[in-house]
């Protein structure tokens, strides 16, 4: 591990310490966690956002295979809600 210093305001610092307290966790372990769960969470953003960048780029193409066609389907209905729109990235 690699120490790292970091500024809060006052009113995360006391709220910090009131969940570290609850948790019986220390605070370092959760801004760990807190940051790790950021990192996850970008992680996810980023690879949602290359499936949308790439979905229709072989619309055109008249020779898919139909197995190819009913995965690109479903893959399509994943990312889009029933009204046909994106979902929200964190429904992903």
């Amino acid at each position: 591990m690699i120490r790292t210093q970091i500024y809060l305001m006052e009113k995360e610092r006391a709220a910090l310490q009131r969940l570290a307290a609850e948790r019986g966790a220390s605070q370092s372990a959760l801004i760990r966690e807190a940051v790790d769960l950021y990192l996850d969470d970008r992680s996810h953003e980023e690879r949602l956002a290359k499936l949308r960048a790439a979905r229709g780029m072989w619309n055109d193409r008249a020779n898919v295979h139909a197995t190819f066609r009913a995965i690109r389907e479903s893959m399509d209905r994943n990312v889009q809600g029933p009204s046909g729109k994106d979902h929200p990235a964190s429904d992903g």
